[in-house]
């Protein structure tokens, strides 16, 4: 009997499945570590994971949490009270934006999750959705999922990498019901801005269509308080905003992060997430909340790590004939090529197979990230130094 199941012409993947490729970084990776298994040693600055630990603290929180007999059963979607209680504290300290933690706070199993939730929650197969270019690919593969209409508009550089209302008024607008934005913006690590969300807020409104903002990068290398799109007045009413724990603490292997937004939208995306998931590990929600009491310390000395490592990869830069504003915040570096080099593309594999560097090509964001490549922060001091030395031979 032939039990080779590659034979069976006649099964198919659905449609949806065809509409998207696998995650550049998770193809990527493979060939990273098939170069290393070979003996070449990549310097990867190519992903944002953190590569430091939480504060200790929030480990020796969750051992003693798992240490407890009623801390393994099945959690409610909502997650821990405490853990809603922390995120609204901790929206109140940092944000200065007052939350419900009872009707405006669900916590996510990662915002990569909460990124699909809301697709499926207000969009409909052929409904429209505004995805930035450049911009995290995920808002792009999540929409084809559901199968939506995307419809990416531009950022760039002439415009400060903001969207140009101009042009977006342009668009068949009717059929529009969701618009995806993420400030301080990855890649280009342009800062957030008050007068940018309330153009948002306003657009969302009359046009009816939900602005839903993701939000990781806030604390990283911030000259600035931190800034939520909740912080204008009115937006909870048409927006809905993500944030998450990755970045900020450390803790991008958890899968901890929220979604804020009024009741009503809250209510509606849990009717999804509670027919998906299972509720997230108490010992993890335990933890998490601990995290949110940290003092200002925590971040002072995460960003002092940071501030470090960015000197080293303007340096990169430099020696590789990129240019760059140095304005930028968040965990990576973003930098224009040379004119000589063809495309980003071609750059990143020749750091890659020349010079054992993997970096990542601004052309995997969108089209208007082809003459761009990103440099991640998460990589150690000694590494990007290392990278650095390659380079330069």
């Amino acid at each position: 009997m032939n039990t080779d199941n590659t034979s069976v012409p006649s099964i198919v993947p659905a449609d949806r499945v065809n509409e998207i490729r696998e995650y550049y970084f998770s193809r990527r990776l493979r060939e990273v570590a098939r170069l290393n298994a070979e003996g070449r040693d990549i310097v990867s600055l190519g992903i944002g994971g953190p590569d430091r630990p939480p504060h200790s603290e929030v480990i020796e929180t969750l051992c003693s949490v798992a240490h407890l007999p009623n801390a393994h059963s099945y959690q409610i979607s909502t997650g821990l009270p405490e853990l809603r209680e922390a995120f609204s504290e901790w929206y109140g300290q940092h944000y200065g934006v007052a939350l419900d933690p009872s009707t405006e706070i669900l916590p996510l199993i990662g915002s990569k999750e909460g990124i699909m939730h809301v697709d499926l929650t207000f969009l409909n197969p052929g409904d429209g959705v505004l995805v930035p270019d450049p911009g995290y690919p995920t808002y792009t593969s999540a929409a084809r999922l559901v199968q939506a209409e995307v419809f990416k508009y531009d950022l760039k550089p002439e415009n400060g990498w903001f969207p140009d209302f101009d042009e977006l008024e342009k668009l068949p607008l009717e059929k529009i019901k969701l618009m995806w934005v993420n400030y301080p913006h990855m890649p280009t690590g342009t800062p957030a801005d008050a007068d940018l969300f309330r153009r948002l807020v306003d657009f969302g409104k009359r046009h009816n269509i939900v602005i839903a903002h993701d939000n990781p990068y806030s604390f990283i290398l911030n000259r600035q308080r931190p800034m939520s799109i909740m912080q204008i007045p009115g937006a909870k009413e048409i927006a809905i905003e993500l944030n998450s724990l990755s970045k900020s603490h450390n803790m991008a292997g958890w899968r901890v992060a929220m979604l804020t937004s009024n009741p009503r939208f809250v209510s509606w995306v849990l009717k999804v997430k509670s027919n998906v998931d299972s509720g997230q590990f108490r010992p993890v929600m335990a933890a998490a909340a601990k995290a949110l009491h940290l003092g200002d310390e925590w971040y002072e000395e995460l960003n002092a790590v940071y501030a470090r490592r960015r000197e080293v990869a303007e340096k990169i830069m430099a020696a590789l004939g990129c240019t760059f504003d140095p304005a930028q915040t968040g965990l990576f570096l973003w930098g224009r090529i040379p004119e000589n080099e063809e495309n980003s593309e071609k750059m990143a594999d020749r750091l890659l197979y020349e010079k054992r560097v993997f970096i990542a090509p601004g052309f995997i964001f969108g089209d208007n990230g082809d003459r761009y490549i990103r440099i991640s922060l998460c990589a150690t001091e000694d590494n990007l130094r290392e990278a650095l030395r390659r380079i330069n031979d």
